[in-house]
């Protein structure tokens, strides 16, 4: 049965081979299952309702691709774009997490429909392929400097007379602050330095940093997540892991779906659907965030595929040229390609960012994976950790900060496929990538990028090779800006 469904000797493989292959691509990737809750939840969503639909939304993508597509493939909700959802659609921009969960759902159906027609395939040509490894070079940038932050292994200084408002009021250095300060705004003063060792939380986080470094330079398979174990439990002695987290009830299996309840539908309730609707004002904002998702998305999910895919032979240089020159799903990428945006739909409803193809998936490929049986085994370990919620409450974010600094070097390697010494891709890749990391915004770095990228063409002379989706975009970027500035 197995052979006949997933075609197992006409890809070479074998049940047992896959079966490896799976277990392989589930250890390499698991840590999302830790890191997405902690980095949500700080948008004030139930950490263990986002534990779940984590889990479910990353089973659903994953299944996809294995009955649907029949390719290796696995998927949850992508690093980078869950930074994007909390920094900089909940936190810089001030949208409430339900009304973010609404804009990823309508995400996932904008990708359908891209999907089922040439438009997806429109835009991945509109964008030069030096600013799409830019853009994947950035997003690691992004998520290591998130990783060193959360590690406290950085400490800032502002100068007085660089602090423009406390507690969102303005602020004249040397004024007296009366009460509790829960925020501060500096200007280009601040220093950033290096973080105190003397904190038992950073200590942790460096040791689980080393550790994992180690792991994943001696090639150990899972090493990420076995840095995450390691160091919850090195955080034990050292006070910063609380065990008392396994025995409250609030974190049992029965609590966390009772959780569930408050992110599964809160996209389309009042607080989400509705007051996105109620400010006509932001409509122009929201368009760019759904595209900036779009645009990330679909750069991981292609990206992946190609890159990992054809090496292997599972998407060959043919299916490329069809979904070129067809429309509908007539390959087994463009079946591959519906999936995340079906389950970041899907991922919206229950609580949680758009899900994407893991680069990890190229594990279990390593280790032989050439068919959706593959898939089918991650999918279901996927599943079954649902019924582990109470070890995911004690794990300290200094275990899983290591884990968002390792996955930033990996995806930093895009960067490699630049042409540095050509300044017409130098110049847009630097602001595109260095902007994504510093602005702590993933469209902000795209918007410069963009923008920097058609500033070059005009000066050579070569306005005619720039897309019409990037002249577009570009304008929206900019009538955004400006409509920040006047509010």
């Amino acid at each position: 049965m197995l052979e006949k469904f997933f075609h197992l000797k006409e890809n070479d493989t074998t049940v047992g081979t896959e079966i490896a292959a799976g277990l392989t691509t589930f250890f390499a990737m698991s840590y999302i299952i830790f890191v997405n809750p902690q980095i949500l939840a700080l948008t004030g969503m139930p950490t263990q309702a986002v534990f779940l639909a984590t889990v479910i939304s990353a089973a659903v993508g994953t299944l996809i691709l294995a009955l649907y597509a029949n390719v290796p493939y696995a998927q949850a909700p992508g690093m980078g774009l869950n930074a994007f959802f909390t920094y900089t659609v909940v936190f810089a921009l001030g949208f409430t997490w339900q009304e973010a969960l609404f804009m990823v759902f309508l995400t996932g159906v904008v990708g359908i429909l891209i999907t089922v027609t040439s438009i997806r395939k429109k835009i991945i040509h509109a964008i030069p392929e030096s600013l799409q490894h830019a853009i994947g070079g950035g997003i690691g940038v992004f998520i290591a400097y998130i990783g060193l932050k959360n590690a406290e292994l950085l400490s800032f200084t502002s100068e007085g007379q660089s602090i423009i408002s406390v507690n969102n009021e303005p602020y004249t250095a040397g004024t007296e602050i009366n009460g509790a300060i829960d925020s501060i705004v500096t200007g280009g003063g601040i220093i950033p330095d290096m973080g105190s060792f003397t904190n038992p939380y950073a200590l942790l986080a460096l040791i689980g940093l080393v550790v994992t470094i180690i792991l994943m330079v001696a090639k150990v398979k899972g090493a990420i997540l076995i840095g995450i174990v390691f160091t919850t439990i090195m955080g034990i002695p050292m006070g910063v892991t609380d065990l008392s987290g396994l025995s409250n009830p609030a974190n049992s299996i029965g609590s966390a779906f009772g959780e569930l309840g408050t992110t599964f539908g809160a996209a389309f309730g009042s607080e989400g659907l509705g007051s996105l609707l109620a400010d006509p004002s932001r409509y122009a904002i929201i368009l760019i965030t759904i595209f900036a998702f779009t645009l990330t998305d679909i750069f991981d999910t292609i990206g992946t595929f190609i890159g990992t895919g054809r090496k292997a032979g599972i998407f060959t240089l043919d299916d490329e040229k069809s979904m070129d020159k067809g429309n509908g799903l007539n390959t087994k990428m463009e079946k591959a390609l519906l999936a995340d945006t079906v389950a970041t739909s899907i991922g919206a409803v229950f609580g949680t960012s758009p899900v994407t193809t893991f680069v990890e998936s190229a594990a279990g490929i390593g280790a032989g994976g050439r068919t959706g049986l593959t898939s089918l085994t991650t999918g279901t370990l996927f599943l079954l950790t649902a019924f582990f919620s109470p070890v995911m409450s004690i794990v300290p974010g200094a275990a899983t900060a290591p884990a968002l600094i390792v996955v930033g070097i990996l995806m930093m390697s895009a960067f490699s496929e630049i042409d540095w010494n050509n300044l017409e891709e130098a110049i847009p890749a630097f602001f595109a990538s260095i902007f994504m990391g510093f602005t702590y915004s993933i469209s902000y770095g795209i918007a410069a990028g963009f923008l920097f990228y058609i500033i070059t063409k005009v000066v050579k002379g070569k306005v005619h090779v720039v897309h019409p989706v990037l002249w577009a975009t570009t304008a929206l970027f900019i009538f955004n800006f400006v409509i920040l500035g006047l509010i």
